[in-house]
Protein backbone atom coordinates (compact mmCIF):
# COMPACT_ATOMS: atom_id res chain seq x y z
CA UNK A 1 0.00 0.00 0.00
CA UNK A 2 2.79 2.43 0.83
CA UNK A 3 4.61 1.74 -2.42
CA UNK A 4 1.49 2.61 -4.39
CA UNK A 5 1.15 5.92 -2.51
CA UNK A 6 4.78 6.83 -3.19
CA UNK A 7 4.46 6.01 -6.88
CA UNK A 8 1.28 8.07 -7.15
CA UNK A 9 2.86 11.03 -5.34
CA UNK A 10 5.99 10.95 -7.51
CA UNK A 11 3.91 10.67 -10.66
CA UNK A 12 1.74 13.63 -9.63
CA UNK A 13 4.80 15.76 -8.88
CA UNK A 14 6.40 14.80 -12.18
CA UNK A 15 3.30 15.68 -14.19
CA UNK A 16 2.95 19.00 -12.37
CA UNK A 17 6.57 19.90 -13.10
CA UNK A 18 6.24 18.96 -16.76
CA UNK A 19 3.09 21.03 -17.22
CA UNK A 20 4.31 24.09 -15.27
CA UNK A 21 7.45 24.80 -17.28
CA UNK A 22 5.84 26.11 -20.50
CA UNK A 23 3.49 28.39 -18.56
CA UNK A 24 6.24 30.75 -17.38
CA UNK A 25 8.21 30.72 -20.65
CA UNK A 26 6.20 33.51 -22.29
CA UNK A 27 7.54 37.04 -23.02
CA UNK A 28 11.20 36.07 -23.27
CA UNK A 29 11.24 34.32 -19.89
CA UNK A 30 10.48 37.48 -17.89
CA UNK A 31 7.89 35.80 -15.70
CA UNK A 32 4.84 37.26 -14.00
CA UNK A 33 6.44 40.33 -12.36
CA UNK A 34 8.34 41.58 -15.38
CA UNK A 35 11.99 42.51 -15.78
CA UNK A 36 13.97 41.59 -12.67
CA UNK A 37 16.84 44.05 -12.34
CA UNK A 38 19.17 44.58 -9.37
CA UNK A 39 16.79 46.89 -7.53
CA UNK A 40 13.91 44.42 -7.73
CA UNK A 41 16.06 41.55 -6.45
CA UNK A 42 17.48 43.68 -3.61
CA UNK A 43 14.04 44.86 -2.50
CA UNK A 44 12.73 41.29 -2.61
CA UNK A 45 15.64 40.17 -0.43
CA UNK A 46 14.96 42.94 2.09
CA UNK A 47 11.30 41.95 2.09
CA UNK A 48 12.21 38.35 2.86
CA UNK A 49 14.46 39.43 5.73
CA UNK A 50 11.69 41.56 7.21
CA UNK A 51 9.10 38.81 6.71
CA UNK A 52 11.13 36.14 8.49
CA UNK A 53 12.09 38.51 11.32
CA UNK A 54 8.46 39.43 11.93
CA UNK A 55 7.39 35.80 11.59
CA UNK A 56 9.92 34.64 14.22
CA UNK A 57 8.88 37.43 16.60
CA UNK A 58 5.16 36.72 16.22
CA UNK A 59 5.56 32.96 16.61
CA UNK A 60 7.86 33.41 19.64
CA UNK A 61 5.32 35.74 21.25
CA UNK A 62 2.56 33.20 20.60
CA UNK A 63 4.65 30.41 22.11
CA UNK A 64 5.39 32.56 25.16
CA UNK A 65 1.71 33.38 25.67
CA UNK A 66 0.68 29.73 25.30
CA UNK A 67 3.43 28.62 27.69
CA UNK A 68 2.31 31.19 30.27
CA UNK A 69 -1.22 29.84 30.06
CA UNK A 70 -0.04 26.35 31.05
CA UNK A 71 1.24 27.40 34.48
Amino acid sequence: MKARAWITALLAIGVALLLASPVFADDGGEGIYGKADDKVITNFGFGLMILFTVLVCVLSLGQHLLGKRKK
